[in-house]
């Protein structure tokens, strides 16, 4: 079976199970690791493998032709998206309005969060979107190759590093204004398939990590991209939890809560909530 993931530490955590061979009944799998803004993409163009990592925000574009997996994916408190920039000074919102900003993808949940907020908050709007690949906009920011950047994953622990301010933390606003957890990255497969059987693979994947958390740390650092042990640590004890393992009344009703108002605000396409639990 082909299958489709970042190579981020809570990726590669969730799937090092099922990718060697430790899941009974499990088929093998081939892996692609590719960023998010591409799994997106492949995902709406019907070119991807038969399961994929995606953003929730791109599901409106690929429901029809893949499911949701209710586990194996990213959505919780506390993990939200940063927008960053390179004045300490600029802590307000207003500092956005006509600034060129940074994002890591079109279709990513980030993206969606931030044309939620910036609706609200950023006073005549802002000036240019561009998207980079997630792990060039802290250094384009702190190079003043852009005024401000939408960051997600490991760039939570090392902003700092860059020498960069948060502005704010799309997961708190959110959380304020909605008072549910924030959907991120959600694992898909080809309606095609076995929907059941792949939800309790990639769930026995989870819980095995879980279990045996020693067991995929050489796996999980030869694809962290030069990251600190501990950095992978906080990355996978932030975005690996208990939604990971199922996502739940809570989970779905994040998602409906997010999708829905995205739809209602002409940010993604019409479709039909009901196909999130089918």
């Amino acid at each position: 079976m082909n299958i489709a993931f970042s190579p981020c530490p809570n990726d590669t955590f969730v799937f090092h199970a099922w990718v060697h061979g430790l899941i009974a009944g499990a088929p093998e799998l081939d892996v692609t690791y590719a960023d998010i803004d591409i799994t997106n993409n492949w995902a709406a163009e019907g070119k991807g493998p038969e399961v994929l990592k995606i953003s929730y925000a791109a599901l409106p574009w690929v429901l029809e032709d893949y499911a949701l997996i209710p586990c194996g994916g990213a959505l919780g408190r506390g993990c939200g998206p940063l927008v960053l920039t390179a004045n300490p000074e600029a802590t307000d919102a207003a500092a956005l309005t006509g600034k060129k900003v940074a994002v890591p993808s079109e279709r990513s949940t980030a993206y969606l969060l931030f044309r939620l907020w910036a609706a609200q908050n950023v006073p005549g709007g802002i000036g240019e979107v561009v998207v980079m690949p997630f792990d060039q906009i802290m250094p384009a920011v702190r190079d003043g190759q852009i005024d401000a950047g939408l960051v997600i994953h490991e760039a939570r622990f090392t902003y700092q590093n860059y020498g960069l301010t948060l502005l704010q933390d799309m997961g708190s606003w959110w959380e304020e204004d909605t008072g549910l957890p924030i959907p991120l990255g959600a694992i898909i497969a080809r309606r095609s398939l076995d929907i059941a059987q792949i939800t309790q693979w990639a769930r026995s994947s989870v819980e095995y990590a879980w279990e045996h958390p020693e067991a995929s740390r050489g796996y999980v650092m030869e694809h962290a991209q030069e990251m600190d042990a501990s950095v992978a640590d906080s990355h996978i004890n932030l975005y690996v939890n208990e939604f990971t393992r199922n996502l739940g009344e809570d989970g779905y009703g994040a998602i409906e809560a997010l999708l829905g108002r995205a739809a209602r605000e002409g940010l993604v396409p019409e479709f039909d909530l009901s196909l999130l639990r089918k």
